[in-house]
Order: C-alpha cells, then structure tokens, then sequence
C-alpha cells in the first residue's frame, strides 16, 4: 500500500476493530464527520432559525459543487438531494410523452429502486433488456434511458458513450446512474455528454446516507421539474400562492427544505476523495481487484465480475459454496463484506485498504470452505 494512501488510515475510526471491505454499499465514516456533525449541532444550538441566512439554505448547491470536480461537471450544475430515486424523479417530472415517445429503457440489471420508479409512472412503458442489448433497444419511441455506469451486481463498466450515441441520435435523454462509479472510477459527465447523472456520497465518496445528488447538463439548466417545491421558487419567503416563479440557476432542481444534517456529514469524505483524486484511488483499487479476483480463480470459485480489469468496477463479487451463510460467518467475524443473491460475496477495497487485508478475507472464505461441513442437505 502507498504511504501517501496508509496515512489515511487513521482518519477512519472502524479500520481499528474491522476489516472493511463494503465501501460499495456504505464507505467508512471518516474522524472528521464527528466534528462536522458537532459543528451542526453548534449552529442550531446556538444561531437557531438564523442558520437558514447564513448557509443552510444554499447547502444543497454548495456541496453539490464539492461532487463537481470529483465526475468532471462544472461548478453550479449539481444539487444535493435524500436519494437517487428522488433525483431520477425530478428529471422524469421534466418530460411528458409526446406521441409514440413514452417509453423509459434500462437494463435488466439495473438498481430495482430506478425500475419500481419508472414502472410505476402511468404514462410510461418500461423496457428492460439485458446490459448488453441497451443500446440496440433504444429508438424514436424512447423518452429517457436511465442506466447505470457501474452495475450493482456484477460491478461491470458499461459502454456509456455507445448509449448516448444511439439515445442523442433519436432524441432520447440519458440519466447515469454514477451510485457504483463516483469516487473509484475516473470519470467526466461533461466529455460524457450525458443529459443528466445521479449518485450519492454513500459509498465511495464516504458521506453517508441522506446525499443524494442530480447533475443536470448545463443546456438543460432551464427545464421545469414538476416534482418542485418551495426551494426551487424566486422568492421562497414571499409564501405565494401557485403557480411557482422559479428561480434561476442550480435551486430550480431543489424542492423541500433540505436535508441539513446529511449535508454536514456529506463535507468530510468530499474533502479527503478529492485530496487524495480519484486517479490515485482507481490504481489502487485497481491493484486490489485484480489481486482478490486472481485469488478467487485459483481456488475456482465463479464469479460474475469482468475477468478484464478495464471492464470492472471497484467490487470483486465470489461465489463459493455456500457463501449467504459464509458471507454471515464473515460478518461475525468483523469482516465486513456483504452478500447478493446470484453474484455471491461482493468484497470492495478502498483507498484504505491494504493488501493483507484482501488476502486475509480470502483465506478466511477458503478455511471456511474447506473446514467445515457443508450446509446444504444433499438429498437423493
């Protein structure tokens, strides 16, 4: 492990009692979001109703413009909101079916959170195909493609440019989902030219729950959400009836009032991923994948994620027998891992984990494996 990348170490708490390989579905929290969670309660106890006027108000845009640099978007084209469904439903409420255009395509393999959303809108057809097939099902008939840059499952890199090609040539508007890509993977939303990506602090960018965030591609800026609300108004304090004067700029994609304490939270993680740049972040996670997968093939055990390292993400999915009841052995052991039906155990090192650590959870699955009785009842 880099020197530069072990001092960090120590700025996450848990790495001293756990072995923590599950920054794919919640990063480690980081020393510093203690004190920011303390600086908020000092501000509320202390400025009360005041905080409103001097930040909290603009504190969805102004850590959205903490997210910017990280996925290559410009500064004021990203908002903070609770989650990715609440983001994708703000870019839905923008658009209306026009003619044969109603359909919203996906993959089969995306987040079931997007397809519940867009399954359920009365006035759109959802179609889902497989990964590699998106592209090819995209026609005239489409309205939006909501995909996701890194499959949650299997942890493969999509073909994002292919994808907007095709929905750009028959008018359709892209929605990455970057929930898997952000904070690992070296990426730019602008070179992209996707119309609108969502994601969140929760994983990679270690900010926890509650930190949503929307891109939307600077041509855009002027669309109308429907899903709105008083944040997104010119003059929110006037308290006018409808219809909404929206105001100009970033707050037009914000509604309720905000999620103030998640944003404090969201600060420290942003701060340490773009100190330490996700280039340096991908190579060492890099490292790491290739390590637990090489590992993983020598003891035969199936997996679901790319064998190219170009093609996968920062997460090395194994399968051995058995592992829904070894992934909870691991667990009890304070090796933090988790489980998915049909991709098996998903390990996800970060730029503080170490190689010993990959190599340790390995031959802890492989004693399981290996020293104990099977737990499936074999019948004749």
């Amino acid at each position: 492990m880099p020197d530069d990348l072990r001092s960090w170490r120590r700025e996450f708490p848990i790495l001293a009692s756990t072995t923590y390989l599950i920054s794919n579905s919640l990063g480690a929290m980081p020393r510093g979001t203690a004190e920011r969670m303390a600086e908020y309660a000092h501000v509320w106890g202390t400025r009360g109703v005041r905080a409103w006027e001097e930040g909290w108000w603009e504190m969805p845009v102004h850590v959205g413009d903490m997210v910017a640099p990280i996925i290559g978007a410009p500064a004021g084209s990203i908002t903070m909101h609770q989650n990715v469904t609440i983001a994708e439903a703000i870019v839905r409420s923008c658009f209306r079916p026009t003619g044969k255009r109603n359909r919203v395509v996906c993959e089969t393999e995306n987040f079931p959170s997007v397809m519940y959303l867009y399954g359920a809108q009365p006035d759109l057809e959802l179609v889902t195909v497989p990964s590699e097939r998106l592209a090819d099902a995209i026609d005239e008939r489409t309205l939006l493609v909501p995909m996701s840059h890194v499959l949650f499952k299997s942890a493969r890199i999509q073909n994002v440019p292919a994808v907007v090609e095709r929905a750009h040539a028959v008018g359709a508007h892209v929605v990455l989902d970057c929930f898997h890509s952000a904070g690992v993977l070296p990426f730019s939303v602008t070179e992209l030219d996707v119309d609108f990506a969502v994601g969140g602090c929760l994983k990679w960018l270690c900010g926890g729950p509650g930190n949503g965030w929307l891109y939307v591609r600077p041509d855009h800026a002027d669309l109308e959400p429907a899903f709105t609300g008083w944040q997104a108004h010119a003059a929110p304090f006037d308290f006018a009836p409808p219809p909404i004067t929206r105001v100009k700029g970033p707050m037009r994609w914000l509604n309720g009032t905000p999620q103030i304490p998640a944003l404090y939270a969201a600060t420290e993680g942003l701060r340490i991923v773009r100190a330490i740049g996700v280039e340096a972040i991908r190579r060492h996670n890099a490292a790491l994948t290739q390590r637990l997968f090489e590992a993983a093939h020598a003891q035969g055990w199936p997996s679901i994620t790319p064998a190219n390292p170009d093609e996968r993400g920062g997460t090395v999915c194994v399968n051995p027998p058995d592992a829904a009841e070894i992934a909870q052995d691991l667990l009890a052991r304070n090796i933090l891992i988790d489980y998915r039906p049909d991709a098996g155990i998903r390990i996800a090192p970060h730029f503080y984990t170490t190689a010993d650590e990959c190599d340790a959870v390995m031959s802890e699955i492989a004693a399981i494996v290996h020293g104990r009785p099977r737990l499936r009842v074999t019948r004749a």
